[in-house]
């Protein structure tokens, strides 16, 4: 048996479908989308669309949810984040998928999924854990809180996306894998990236998958959609996200709590010019290719 898992595709259609091109060239007999289809890119509806059209399993992100979230103005989203241009990203790809009808198949989605294939060890894949779609398996998550989701949600393989960086961890006998990130990678490998699991006589074998794709043609995408634009600082933030393969957003929203700074355009220049090194475009070497990977391994 050979399992696909992507995650966080984040409304990049040119990069989800590089990703499905090479699922065929690896004849995966199963597909797992895990979570976080939308936002932060600008061809949001394109991206549900497919996904719903291929029949994979599909779990619950953080960002579907907050769609939902956005549009119906839950209490969960503090009212000063509407109208604020940092958010406006946000707003703007929620009004897409809302017009298109697309918020319903997203609140439908499962938190987990868990695959029991005869005679092999058992995996359960989510988001983040399988407590909360936030908490991501990455190198700062605790042998404890390892220890804490294994107990409450017994596998021999947990699965998580999120972080938007592949990692493997070894925890005793069991295996914490990160699939990485289709649409916005934030390890600097501008690629698409995506986990094959093979089930082999030992058990699963991970495979971490980096697939070059179209990304002048994404990046265009940010204009001719609308969400440069429209977007504001937020849709500004995002396209700096996708040029440099860099997580940016959250950082600079921490960079301004802690210089006691208003969120504007004024501040998010200064954080520029304070990290330069970080924007940096995210460029493949000559000698790079698609079955490179570089994950976080950790024993």
């Amino acid at each position: 048996m050979r399992l696909a898992i992507l995650a966080d595709i984040h409304g990049n259609i040119h990069a989800l479908d590089a990703v499905l091109a090479d699922i065929e060239t690896q004849s995966a007999d199963r597909l797992v989308v895990n979570g976080d289809l939308v936002n932060r890119g600008p061809n949001n509806v394109a991206v549900v669309e497919r996904v719903l059209s291929l029949g994979a399993t599909v779990t619950l992100g953080n960002h579907d949810d907050l769609m939902r979230k956005w549009v119906e103005r839950d209490d969960d989203i503090p009212e000063h984040w509407f109208g604020d241009p940092l958010w406006e990203g946000m707003a703007w790809s929620a009004r897409q998928l809302a017009d298109a009808n697309l918020i319903g198949p997203l609140r439908d989605l499962p938190l987990t999924h868990r695959i029991n294939a005869e005679g092999a060890p058992t995996l359960l894949v989510s988001h983040g854990s399988p407590r909360h779609y936030r908490e991501g398996y990455g190198r700062y998550l605790s042998d404890q809180d390892i220890a804490e989701i294994i107990t409450q949600y017994p596998a021999d393989v947990l699965v998580g996306s999120h972080t938007h960086q592949p990692m493997a961890r070894r925890w005793g006998p069991h295996h914490v894998l990160n699939t990485g990130s289709v649409g916005t990678p934030f390890n600097g490998d501008p690629r698409a990236q995506y986990l094959l699991l093979t089930l082999e006589d030992e058990g699963w074998r991970p495979e971490f998958r980096s697939v070059p794709y179209d990304r002048d043609g994404a990046l265009r995408a940010f204009e001719t959609s609308g969400l440069l634009a429209d977007g504001q600082l937020g849709g500004r933030i995002f396209f700096e996200e996708a040029r440099c393969a860099r997580s940016f957003f959250t950082p600079f929203w921490m960079w301004t709590e802690e210089q006691s700074v208003p969120q504007n355009w004024d501040t998010w220049q200064q954080f520029r010019d304070t990290f330069t090194e970080r924007f940096r475009p995210a460029r493949l070497s000559a000698n790079e290719n698609p079955e490179d990977a570089d994950p976080q391994t950790e024993k």
